[in-house]
């Protein structure tokens, strides 16, 4: 895709972590380029990995920043695992969980019964646990032996602090998959239905909705496979060489959002 054929684009994906914001650093050019794809028809939503919030929180947590978005427009990888789980089990299921409040309140608000004891679990989720302790992986562990199943909301093994890259939910994952033994069902990007069900919420096709991340692995060769236009940003965690040098190139390798919006504007006078 070339500069040009941005002007194609009808729909925004923007990863979080990384391309809105560091921590709770905000990075430059969010709301400029949210305002513009607004005022040119186009629409927009954040894709995050991060399951820790729930859409409320995550909205708050970028209002302080002077972002201005409502909970519509977020999709995060613990709703897009409820919403797989409510298809696999409409009737709901006693799920065991390794995870914050975002993942709760996901599973919840589709109405999973969630249990403290890993003997009633039919099904082990994992997301990102900040607070995790030992005895609670212990009993992770043993419920997938037992025969539950295991579900992971995404394999992000590491996540960005102001501190630096601290260890992610895949991180957590290895711990409970070398354990166990079981290889879980990851829902999050890079695999397909995250990103579907962003397009769905949308209403968009793929050949016409821009994916923007700062992951390789996890926002843009996804996405990529899908036939997606991306965009990859350097304010996050992949460095320029590595998405320059990857089998699966982004459309475009750009410092971060403001250029992001140059490169619209260009494309639409």
């Amino acid at each position: 895709m070339t500069q040009h054929n941005l002007h194609s684009v009808r729909a925004v994906l923007l990863d979080m972590d990384g391309v809105v914001y560091v921590g709770n650093d905000p990075l430059p050019g969010v709301q400029p380029l949210l305002d513009y794809l607004a005022a040119t028809g186009r629409s927009w939503l954040f894709v995050t990995n991060n399951s820790t919030r729930t859409p409320k929180q995550f909205v708050d947590k970028i209002s302080k920043m002077g972002i201005r978005a409502d909970e519509s427009h977020i999709l995060s990888s613990s709703m897009a695992t409820a919403n797989w789980l409510k298809e696999e089990y409409p009737n709901g299921a006693r799920i065991f969980i390794i995870g914050e409040e975002g993942l709760r309140w996901a599973l919840d608000r589709q109405g999973f019964t969630l249990v403290e004891d890993y003997q009633q679990a039919e099904i082990v989720v994992s997301g990102i646990d900040f607070h995790v302790r030992y005895e609670r992986l212990a009993d992770a562990t043993l419920a997938i032996r037992r025969g539950a199943r295991y579900v992971a909301t995404n394999s992000d093994g590491s996540f960005p602090s102001e501190r630096g890259e601290i260890p992610g939910a895949g991180s957590l994952i290895a711990l409970l998959q070398t354990a166990s033994g079981v290889t879980p069902t990851v829902i999050g990007k890079p695999n397909a239905g995250m990103y579907e069900q962003a397009m769905h919420k949308l209403g968009s096709i793929a050949a016409t909705t821009l994916m923007v991340g700062d992951r390789y692995d996890t926002d843009i060769e996804g996405a990529v496979k899908l036939g997606m236009p991306t965009a990859a940003v350097l304010t996050g965690i992949t460095p320029k060489e590595q998405f320059e040098r990857a089998p699966l190139r982004p459309a475009f390798i750009l410092p971060g959002l403001p250029e992001l919006l140059e490169a619209f504007k260009t494309a639409d006078r």
